[in-house]
């Protein structure tokens, strides 16, 4: 079964690839890393034809580059930078970054190494065309189409009957059923619910004039683990002024969960609080989050009520209703929604994800609020990581700066 080209534009990703890749074009071009592909789901078994198919579809993605008309929708993105957008004018993927192999039992294996300005641009792109291979080779899509198409009409006739009214954005490039199917259930939520004020997908956002919208990922944390100069307890610090000092509170909702929650707020000091419009949670009790968050802002005498909470972590639509009326009139709400978006099946979705393991040859980790979230191929290198955040959570507590 040969599939048509799945990766159609580099635009064809999350935003948050540009946000995060401009500061590191900017600020730290000499880090180099690794991404190793997982998939969460038991039982999962890739055939040697979808594996060729995967193959042949990265060898597309590898031909590609910007066209004119991207690179002028990126200039038009008010925080990204005209050198960055120079830069990508020049840059392609390079297939030699990605290395691929299948195991007798069916499980693919997915390394990307490379400069991380490069590297970490395959994620997005190898996620869409691992799911869409999957998912159009060992199930009748078209059955599939058909259950998805159900269940998009029941969840527009919600918002239509008020069984819904919170806003949200698309979230769901990484895990979608097709490249097809993404661009339909995009342009119905944002036509027919009232309710979706953007999309990930920078491609869906320029064809349907909507919001591209993401700040940065659970990576651009850990990346700093890898520069020696930096204690590990400190890399939240060292991520946000970086990212301030790019973006100047232009594109400010930080991201709370890459070593604990806990740990983050310590770093997001008065002057961060003020900076960022808002924080996104991603793990964790979602309610517990949010009071803290607001407990936060509150102890910095900064009114919640003008700062964005960001829900983002395996979201349905019933789930995100009970969050906003949870939260509604006490802070700004919105929502980052994915596969509930995107593959919302007969079939059960796969939970897979390409996570940066390495920089410059160190191990580099994700704890976050939630134990089962966390991954790291160097067991020793998470334990100390642990004990390294642990450390200052009690000693700033002891200190009463906490």
């Amino acid at each position: 079964m040969k599939l048509e080209p799945i990766i159609v534009s580099l635009l064809d990703t999350d935003l948050y690839k540009f946000n995060m890749d401009q500061v590191i074009f900017h600020k730290h071009t000499d880090l180099s890393g690794e991404y190793y592909f997982r998939c969460r789901n038991e039982g999962v078994v890739f055939t040697r034809e979808m594996y060729n198919e995967i193959n042949e579809q990265i060898d597309h993605l590898c031909s590609l580059k910007f066209r004119k008309e991207e690179l002028d929708y990126l200039r038009s993105i008010r925080f990204i930078k005209n050198d960055y957008v120079e830069f990508l004018r020049l840059w392609r993927p390079i297939r030699d970054y990605v290395e691929t192999s299948l195991s007798e039992n069916g499980e693919l294996q997915i390394v990307v190494r490379g400069p991380l300005f490069s590297a970490m641009q395959f994620e997005i792109f190898l996620l869409e065309i691992v799911n869409e291979v999957y998912f159009r080779m060992k199930y009748d899509y078209a059955g599939l189409r058909k259950s998805a198409e159900e269940r998009l009409d029941g969840k527009i006739q919600g918002f239509r009957e008020g069984k819904y009214t919170f806003q949200f954005a698309e979230f769901g490039c990484r895990r979608r059923l097709s490249r097809e199917w993404q661009d339909v259930v995009v342009r119905r939520l944002a036509e027919e619910t009232g309710c979706c004020v953007g999309t990930s997908n920078v491609y869906l956002a320029m064809k349907h004039r909507l919001t591209p919208i993401g700040t940065y990922a659970h990576e651009f944390v850990q990346m700093y683990q890898g520069i020696d100069a930096i204690p590990l307890a400190y890399t939240n610090h060292y991520a946000l002024e970086d990212w301030y000092d790019e973006y100047r509170g232009d594109n400010g909702t930080a991201l709370s969960d890459t070593i604990t929650t806990d740990l983050f707020l310590l770093d997001f000091n008065r002057a961060m609080v003020n900076n960022f419009t808002g924080v996104r949670h991603d793990s964790g009790d979602p309610y517990e989050w949010g009071e803290k968050i607001i407990a936060h802002y509150q102890k910095y005498g900064v009114d919640p009520r003008t700062k964005l909470l960001l829900f983002s972590d395996s979201l349905d639509f019933d789930r995100a209703q009970k969050l906003d009326d949870h939260f509604r009139n006490r802070a700004r709400v919105s929502f980052g929604i994915g596969t509930f978006c995107s593959n919302d099946t007969c079939a059960t979705p796969l939970n897979i994800v390409i996570k940066l393991q390495t920089v410059n040859g160190r191990p580099v980790a994700k704890l976050s609020d939630a134990p089962g979230k966390a991954m790291c191929r160097d067991e020793d290198y998470l334990e100390y990581l642990k004990r390294s955040v642990a450390f200052r959570l009690d000693r700033e507590k002891s200190v009463g700066l906490n």
